[in-house]
């Protein structure tokens, strides 16, 4: 599994539980909870889970995907925009 950064058994993270919750807070990984050496579930920070939320909830927005994807043609073909013309000039 991609961007996974440790695999624990059931049975280890039953008994580690909260030491796994303060590792995640403090290092913000993500944990893929094995039953019988297959990824059954993952554990992973409040805050990572809201950003996946987010993502999500961008993604499914059609208007701000083809926002978006017309913004990169844009920079692509090299249609800038100055930052006076963004935000005025100071």
């Amino acid at each position: 599994m991609k961007d996974i950064d440790r695999f624990i058994p059931v049975s280890e993270a039953k008994t580690r539980l909260l030491d796994l919750v303060r590792d995640l807070q403090a290092k913000d990984d993500i944990i893929a909870i094995t039953k019988n050496g297959v990824p059954a579930a993952v554990l992973l920070s409040a805050e990572k889970f809201e950003g996946f939320l987010e993502t999500i909830d961008i993604l499914s927005d059609e208007k701000a995907m083809a926002s978006l994807r017309r913004s990169r043609r844009e920079a692509r073909a090299g249609k800038w925009i100055g930052h006076e013309k963004v935000f005025g000039s100071a």
